[in-house]
Parts: C-alpha cells; structure tokens; sequence
C-alpha cells in the first residue's frame, strides 16, 4: 500500500469515521429516550416516582417493537424507566450497559404501576425527538434530545431553563465538522488504499465487536433467532455450505442479538447499530474467507464504513427506506475492493445493489431487522459478483444511472421525497395496532 501523508482532506475522512462509528448497545432509538431520562434524572436527587416521555413518530416507529437490552422487556417505556434509575448519563448510546439488575427490577415495577407514559409529541418538526420529564417527590427535570441520537437541545429542572440549544447545532466531540459532501466515491477509494494504516487501525475494533455479538446470537435463541436457523437448516443439508450462507449467517446473528437484547455493544454506524452490523459481518466474512491480513480488513472496513457514512448522509436520519440496504452497498465496497480493488468495479457493485434492494421499507426497529439485513448482505455478496464478471445493472433501468454519483442521489431523493408519504403510512398502521 502507498504510504501517502497525511492531508486535511484525509484527516477529514478520519473524523468522519470516529464521528459516526460508536459502540451502541440495544436499539439507538429506545437508547435515545432512555438517554434522555438518564440524563434529567442526573439533576434529581430524590427516588424516581413517574416519567412522562414524548417522542417523534419516527422515534416511536423504531422503538415499538424492539428488545430493550437486560430487560427482555420490549418499547419505548421500559427503556425510559432503565434509562432513568439505572442509566449512565454520560455513556451516550451506551447509556445501559451497566444497568444493575435492581435499576431494571425497579424500572418494571414502575411501569407495571402505570406511573410511565409515553407519547407521540404533536406536533413535531423533527424526525428524531425523544423528550423525558422525570419527577421525584420534590422535582422534576426534563431533557430534550433531537436531530442527533445523543444530541442534547434543552434541559429545566422545575421549570427553569438550565440549557437551550435554540437551534443552534451542538459542536462535534472534537470540534471539527465533517462535511462528506464534498467528496465522493472515488476519493473514497483513493483514501482506502493510501492512508497510513497507522491512522485507520481503531476500525478493527468493528470486526471485534460485532463478531462477538454474532457469536453471542449464535449461542443463544435471540428474537427471530435468523443465523441460527438459516445454521441448523445448513446442517440439515437444506442449504450450501458456502461463503454466501457464511455471510447471512454471522451477519444475522449479530443483528438478532442486538435486536433480541443482548448487552453486548454492536459498532454502530450513522446511529444504527444495525448499519454498523451490515457494514461490518460480510466485509469480515470475506476477509477470513481470503486469508487478508489486519491491514488488508481495516482498509476493506474502512471504505465499507465511509461509503456508509457518504450515502446516508444524503438521507433523512431516519426514513422509509431502510438503511441495512445502504450499509450492505458500503459492505458491497468494501468486498470488491478486498477482491479486486478497481473504483469501476466498486461503482458496478453499489449500482447492482441500487438496482436490487433500492426501496424496502423500514417498517420500525424489531426482531425482523435481522431478515432486513441478512436480505441486504446477501444482495451485496451477489452485487459483487457480477461486478467481478463485469456485469452491472446500467442507466437505462430504474432509477439506475449510468454515473453512480447519480444513481446514489436518485435512491437518496427517493428516500427523502416520495417515501415521506410511505413513511407516514407506515406509522399510521403501526399506530393503529397499540390505539
């Protein structure tokens, strides 16, 4: 690999990285409100006695039916109880990792005594919103979140205002924005195969954490238990033992653990540990399968994220389309660049992916995620290989371009135009069955 130095633009492209792949443990929008409550019962004193919580109907759509981790509890109320008594503040979306089981006995208690509510905030101009007012005896304090998972925009305590964003973004952890529009695909590659891998080896820490979690959704039945059956019909002969079924496997069973509510983190990316999952498992799967080296994983990693990162930054925060699909087109990067490396094989790749799975609905955060991404990471497996042989979906079909710059606008102008409309179907169905 060329050892290039360092430029501003590269250590742009790092920063991005850092800045939007975190450790998350359970669903990043139930962590969001039990962040929130965390963070208003940090300013109380007192015993915890009620919670009222108000959330964006996205935010509502993707904590109805989700596993909060440690309870075995689903919804967004029991991750605001947890969230409150048994919560870290200052973990971010880590916020319950460390959550004693009397936090979680007590959280179960309250909600079984009917003293937490959760509702949809009318009306409501942001797409991610959690808000938790938690009172004690004596006080109460309320925290907003919104536009970011861990973005904090107002906090009272006893109606005085302690904190008001106005707006106004919160500066970056680091204090430098990242502005991924002004790159694009090719410099993307350009940096994966340049850049000092000195600078870009913390990315491994993604192969390390979301391989365990796939190994834990081996050993155990979580949510749909998708990787372990998609295993147990392998054995019975009902499926190939090959690198595709490898794929879907490891890449599942990390998506049914974190949905069915391990406590292990999952690597997230762009606020969804699914993301990060899909990102991850077949870029990691295909390395073993090769024999590469670490240096050779984290570049193939790296660009898997990054294209993640550049394609969903063009997308609503959270949207009707699913965004495993968008994750699996970085993942999709990251193999061919393993494989063959070429920018043109690259674009074939993501382009057959937009010409396959470009639409599937995100119909909220739940154990079927876990098919969502196992149907995305074998659709870039397949994308790969016809990009191998030379063969891509071309701009006369679909919303297929014949530059992928444009092809991947075409799907992100789907995604925030006309599936705003799907987007609000959908939450009026799922609305309609807890009415």
């Amino acid at each position: 690999m060329a050892n290039h130095e360092m430029s501003p633009e590269w250590a742009e492209l790092i920063r991005a990285v850092k800045q939007n792949v975190k450790p998350a443990v359970g669903c990043t929008e139930p962590v969001s409100l039990a962040l929130a409550s965390a963070l208003a019962a940090s300013h109380l004193a007192g015993r915890v006695i009620r919670i009222e919580a108000k959330v964006s109907p996205n935010l509502m759509k993707n904590g109805m039916g989700v596993t909060v981790p440690g309870t075995g509890m689903v919804g967004l109320p029991i991750a605001a109880a947890v969230g409150a008594l048994g919560g870290d503040p200052h973990a971010g979306l880590e916020v319950l990792k460390g959550a004693p089981v009397e936090a979680i006995a007590a959280g179960k208690l309250l909600l079984a005594s009917g003293k937490v509510m959760v509702a949809i905030q009318k009306p409501c101009d942001e797409i991610l919103y959690a808000s938790a007012t938690v009172y004690t005896e004596d006080e109460s304090a309320t925290v907003v979140i919104s536009g970011e998972h861990t973005k904090v925009t107002r906090i009272e305590k006893d109606g005085i205002v302690l904190f008001d964003a106005k707006g106004e973004r919160q500066p970056v952890e680091d204090g430098q924005e990242c502005h991924m529009e002004r790159f694009n695909l090719q410099q993307l590659v350009e940096f994966t195969q340049g850049v000092p891998f000195v600078e870009i080896g913390f990315i491994l820490d993604a192969a390390l954490l979301n391989s365990e979690l796939s190994r834990e959704g081996l050993r155990a039945q979580y949510g749909l238990h998708i990787g372990s059956t998609l295993q147990r019909q392998r054995s019975r002969g009902l499926m190939a033992k090959d690198l595709l079924t490898d794929i879907m496997i490891r890449t599942a069973a990390a998506s049914d653990a974190r949905m069915g509510g391990a406590c292990l983190p999952a690597m997230s990316n762009s606020g969804s540990g699914n993301q990060g999952i899909t990102a991850t498992m077949p870029v990691v799967v295909v390395a073993e399968h090769l024999g590469c080296d670490s240096e050779q994983l984290a570049r193939a990693l790296i660009l898997s994220h990054l294209t993640a990162i550049y394609i969903h930054h063009q997308l609503p925060s959270l949207s009707a389309l699913c965004a495993a699909t968008t994750a699996a087109m970085g993942a999709a990067a990251g193999i061919t660049w393993l494989i063959e490396g070429s920018y043109q094989s690259i674009s074939m790749a993501i382009s057959n992916m937009i010409g396959d799975v470009s639409g599937m609905i995100c119909d909220g955060a739940s154990n079927s995620c876990a098919m969502k991404v196992t149907t995305s990471a074998a659709s870039a497996w397949k994308a790969v290989l016809m990009a191998l042989d030379n063969t891509a979906v071309s701009g006369n079909e679909g919303i297929v371009a014949n530059d992928v710059e444009q092809s991947i606008r075409n799907l992100c102008a789907l995604a925030s135009n006309a599936m705003q409309h799907t987007d609000r179907q959908i939450i009026e169905i799922m609305a309609s069955k807890v009415a």
